[in-house]
């Protein structure tokens, strides 16, 4: 399924119907009088969040949504029928903003969650309500009120327990592979990786934690270089990062550097990824064949106080341990 993470929309409630103009003319009422029925109130339309959808693509080629009006009012104090109010499903993760002004209206967090976005107009009051003892045949009557309007701007962002960060070709899509049921695409070229894989992590006693794979970042990310910057946004919910770098010798760069780099970006782009929590893990362990490599990335994250693991996606080394790592970090310990 293609991911799309940004979308802009148009919500318009439904009108309200008209108020009558009518007076009784029935057989047996000595005295006739006014008669008009008052409109129907218009649709709302709703934000209504699901874990159901994990992409805003069903709005790309629907960016309109209207709710009926209300229907006008009738001859003998007949009430027009409301209109049907209209329901949105929106990932959860989703913000919601008001395009036009910036504002921002409501941010899902949880299945269920709902939003009342755009209100129906109230229905116009039919010539029955304008009757006095010195005024009997009224003829004013209103027109109904025009429901809200609204253009939109939902941005989604996953919401994931752990986010993986790194260059391309980390290991990151290698790794979510290997620790739960995701399987990404996985290839020895950058950017495999173009949309954001969540991963959900089983652990004893039904315990579990999502995982968000990131498009690898290079240096100007947060700038718009690569792809990284498209998707930074959605480890801002995350509660850990675990930052993949690679200490093979086929990568052509230096781990530290690659290190130093992929901070920056994060620290461009907000303030709150940099100092959010963090683990390194060297990953390729396998293929590393200088210790250096290895060594200066260990004592870059002890310096830093960050916990540091060693691990490869290929042999297995240190997979176990780096996902009890992480599952002490974001999951709740049992209530006995």
């Amino acid at each position: 399924m293609q991911f799309l993470d940004e979308v802009r929309i148009l919500v318009k409630a439904g009108d309200g119907g008209n108020g009558c103009l009518a007076f009784r003319r029935e057989k047996f009422v000595p005295r006739g009088g006014p008669s008009g029925g008052d409109g129907g109130r218009g649709g709302d339309v709703t934000l209504v969040a699901t874990s159901q959808h994990n992409t805003l693509l069903q709005f790309r080629f629907n960016p309109e949504h209207r709710a009926e009006r209300g229907r006008h009012g009738e001859g003998s104090n007949r009430t027009g029928a409301e209109g049907a109010s209209l329901e949105l499903q929106v990932p959860v993760g989703t913000t919601v903003y008001d395009d036009e002004t910036g504002e921002r209206l409501v941010d899902f967090t949880e299945p269920g969650q709902r939003f009342l976005v755009a209100r129906g107009g109230k229905g116009g009051r039919g010539n029955q309500h304008f009757a006095t003892p010195t005024h009997q045949a009224p003829t004013e009557h209103e027109p109904g009120r025009p429901g809200d309007e609204k253009r939109l701007r939902l941005e989604l962002k996953l919401l994931a327990d752990v986010g993986l960060v790194g260059f391309p070709n980390a290991g990151k899509s290698t790794l979510i592979s290997r620790i739960s049921a995701a399987r990404p695409k996985i290839a020895d070229y950058p950017f495999t990786t173009l949309e954001p894989n969540l991963g959900v992590v089983q652990l004893p006693n039904f315990k579990s934690f999502v995982v968000a794979d990131i498009p690898g970042l290079i240096e100007g990310a947060h700038e718009g270089h690569g792809l990284g910057i498209q998707f930074l946004r959605h480890i801002e919910r995350t509660r850990l990062l675990v930052h993949l770098v690679d200490v093979s010798e086929a990568s052509g760069r230096d781990p530290v550097n690659d290190f130093e780099i992929v901070m920056q970006e994060l620290a461009s782009f907000s303030d709150d990824l940099a100092v959010k929590p963090m683990v390194v893990a060297a990953s390729k362990m396998d293929a590393a064949q200088d210790p250096g490599r290895v060594a200066s990335l260990r004592a870059l994250a002890a310096e830093r106080g960050l916990p540091f693991f060693e691990i490869s996606s290929a042999t297995g080394l240190g997979i176990d341990a780096l996902k009890f790592a992480m599952a002490e970090r974001v999951v709740a310990p049992a209530v006995e």
